[in-house]
This record gives C-alpha cells, sequence and structure tokens, in this order.
C-alpha cells in the first residue's frame, strides 16, 4: 500500500514539475518568466504606451513556447487582433532577402564580392525602367557604380541614400534622383536603393522575379501561405491596419511591385517559420548560417537613421555592432545575436536570436507607438540587455530624451 502511494505522490510531482515547465519561458541568461506574468507585463505595457495591437512569438529550443496577439487589428471597428492577422512587413522584407541571397551564394549562383555590372550585358545606367524614375540614368558619368557588389548591398556600405527622395539627413530630396553620398565600401548607411539593385541584378541573373524566387525557395518550403512580397486579394479579409499615435487607422497603401527593401506582406505565425527556419542554419552552423552570422561591416554611427547617423561612438563597441547579410549582429556573454527591424507609417517590429542559446523573440506592432515598448519588452521576455535600443531611437514611453 505505501509503495502505491508513494508512486502517486511521485507521479504528482512530475505532473507538476511538468505543467510548471510547460508554462515557464526560458531566457538567454538562465532565468524564466511564466506565461501568465508575462502576458500580464505585456498588457501594461501596451496600456502604458499606448500601442494599438501587438503579436509576439517566443522560441525556446528553436520552438514555439510563447505566441499571442494583443489590442486590436483596427482601433475603430475594435476588430480584435489574431496571431493569423496579415501585417504590413515593412523591413522584414530586407531579413527574408538575405536568406535568400545567402542561399544564392551557397550554391555558387552568386559571388557576394564580384561586382553585380560584371554580371550585367550592359551598363546598369542603360537599363530601361517601366517607370523612369526607379531606373539609374543618373549614374551614367559616375563609375562608382561599377564597384557595387551584393556584399555592399546586403551591408548597406554602397553609399546611396537610403531612399532617392531622401537627403543624407533623411529629409525630403525634392529632386528625387539616385546618387551617391559617399564612396562604395566607406561605412555603414542605411540604404533601401542599395538593396533594390541587388534584387534588380539578381533578376537579371537568375531570369526570375523576387515573387518567384522567394515563393520557391522560401514561403512554399515553409509554408507560409499567407506571405507575399505582392498584395494578394486574399489577405485582404484578414488585413491589419496601421495605426497613427493618436490610433487612428492608415489607409492601406498597396505595393505596385515586388521589394526586397519593404513590400512583404506577412504573419507573426508565417514570420516566425521563416525565423525557426535561419534560427536551425544559424545554430548548426551550416554554410548557409555561418554567412548570415559572419560580420561584414562594424557599426559605430551613432544611430541608424537621422543626421546623427553621420557622428560615430564607441557605445556599441561592448557588443561589436556590426551588419550581416540584410541582418544586424552583435555579441553578448550568451554568444551572438542575430536581429532585424521593421519601420514604416503605421507598423513598427522587431525580432532577435540567439543561436547558441536557440533563443529569440519576434514582436510585431500595427501603430506608430509600437518602439517605445520594445526595450522592456526586450528585458522581461528574453532577457535581451543587448539590443543596441538607442542606436534603434527605440527611446521607451517613459523615457524623456
Amino acid at each position: 500500500m505505501w509503495l502505491s502511494r508513494i508512486f502517486t505522490v511521485g507521479l504528482l510531482i512530475l505532473c507538476q514539475i511538468a505543467c510548471m515547465h510547460e508554462d515557464s519561458i526560458h531566457r538567454i541568461d538562465g532565468t524564466i518568466i511564466s506565461k501568465t506574468e508575462l502576458t500580464e507585463e505585456i498588457n501594461n505595457l501596451m496600456e502604458a504606451g499606448h500601442v494599438t495591437g501587438l503579436a509576439v512569438s517566443i522560441l525556446n529550443q528553436n520552438k514555439v513556447i510563447y505566441q499571442k496577439a494583443f489590442g486590436y487589428a483596427n482601433f475603430k471597428t475594435k476588430e480584435l487582433l489574431r496571431t493569423d492577422h496579415v501585417f504590413y512587413g515593412a523591413s522584414f522584407s530586407k531579413a527574408v532577402f538575405g536568406y535568400l541571397v545567402a542561399q544564392l551564394v551557397s550554391e555558387g549562383l552568386i559571388d557576394l564580392d564580384k561586382p553585380l555590372q560584371e554580371y550585367l550585358d550592359k551598363p546598369i545606367p542603360d537599363f530601361p525602367f517601366e517607370k523612369d524614375w526607379r531606373g539609374y540614368q543618373n549614374l551614367k558619368n559616375d563609375l562608382r557604380y561599377e564597384k557595387i557588389t551584393a556584399r555592399m548591398c546586403l551591408t548597406h556600405t554602397t553609399g546611396f541614400p537610403n531612399w532617392r527622395w531622401m537627403t543624407k539627413d533623411f529629409d525630403f530630396y525634392e529632386i528625387g534622383k539616385i546618387r551617391f553620398l559617399i564612396d562604395p565600401g566607406k561605412r555603414f548607411s542605411y540604404s533601401g536603393e542599395g538593396i533594390n539593385l541587388l534584387q534588380f541584378a539578381l533578376e537579371q541573373i537568375t531570369n526570375k522575379g523576387l515573387e518567384e524566387l522567394a515563393s520557391e525557395r522560401i514561403f512554399k518550403p515553409l509554408k507560409m501561405e499567407m506571405t507575399s512580397y505582392l498584395w494578394q486579394t486574399r489577405f485582404s479579409e484578414q488585413y491589419c491596419s496601421g495605426h497613427s499615435p493618436a490610433r487612428l487607422p492608415i489607409l492601406k497603401d498597396i505595393q505596385d511591385e515586388a521589394g526586397a527593401a519593404g513590400s512583404m506582406e506577412t504573419t507573426i505565425e508565417d514570420y516566425t517559420k521563416f525565423f525557426q527556419a535561419v534560427m536551425r542554419e544559424t545554430h548548426r552552423e551550416t554554410s548557409i548560417g555561418q554567412l548570415m552570422l559572419s560580420p561584414n561591416v562594424r557599426i559605430r554611427s551613432k544611430v541608424q537613421f537621422g543626421s546623427q547617423s553621420w557622428e560615430d561612438t564607441d557605445e556599441n563597441d561592448e557588443i561589436q555592432l556590426s551588419y550581416g547579410l540584410g541582418w544586424g549582429l552583435l555579441n553578448s556573454p550568451y554568444g551572438p545575436g542575430m536581429f532585424k527591424e521593421g519601420h514604416d507609417q503605421g507598423f513598427q517590429h522587431y525580432s532577435i536570436m540567439f543561436p547558441d542559446q536557440k533563443i529569440g523573440v519576434i514582436i510585431m506592432t500595427n501603430c506608430d507607438n509600437g518602439e517605445s515598448i520594445f526595450k522592456k519588452l526586450l528585458e522581461v521576455s528574453i532577457a535581451d540587455n543587448y539590443t543596441p535600443w538607442k542606436w534603434e531611437r527605440y527611446i521607451p514611453y517613459d523615457l524623456n530624451e
């Protein structure tokens, strides 16, 4: 009889331990937080930061341990946000593109350090574009374009502005012509234009469009059924609106072309599948993983965007802030970190993984207040105290500068 009681008590204890484990999220520093506690923290942060809607995924051992949606898909109609709602992915588009290029490099289809011009049958400025303003005619008498490589494009060192309608200080540039701000390869300077040039070159090399390449190599194999670089009519019923700081819904701007720098639509569910695929490669240190985790340029700029991006600092030397193939890189006591943000009107996102720990987090928000809670959410969810939040300009809602 007493053996039976001991067995029963032992079984109950094991069940309790298992239940505690299932309710716990392991963080990179070895601590844990309960899912209930994290949910409460997120609700409090959203209220304090006036965040309209937020979706989050957390990975432990590269498995989804926590995935939830909070707030509203549309504040005006009070439609609640779900994990299958489609977000505008903004620069998460670049993270997918970086992974796509790493695949092509590992297969020998493109060399990261061979000038893109050498793959093409005529000078880049001579290629016609259906929309002239997208072309490179303005570079005809500036032969620096002949030096640009795929590595420069993915590490934001082409010397181009972020967008051709922006000045060096990220103000509006009325002329709107593509041009060099600095010589290629000299300095990290975030540039969607560089990403777009590489997309154009790859489409010429492979004779396939970006959407076809991404669908064949990433979206279909990973079963990312609600993700595309092109707007799909089937997204309409599941799309979540972007919101202004005052929580006013923003009219959807439908992209007319697939753009590696920022046209992708996706869900937190789909993007998590992609994130897991990248973590598998980087944790196993495959050829693709090694490409993704290798620092290509050290970053010492004070901030990522704006006039202060031309000022240097040593504030991020401790984490050795760098850039890889479309992703930011940092070092921590728990191994390297790989991160990518997304930011556009009405949408603010962030993701970071620590491959050695097989821990990561993805945050997607549909409002212009989202970034104000990123610092605290990263700390509480996975104990990430290493994301360069000042460099990212993720100023907390309760911190005045």
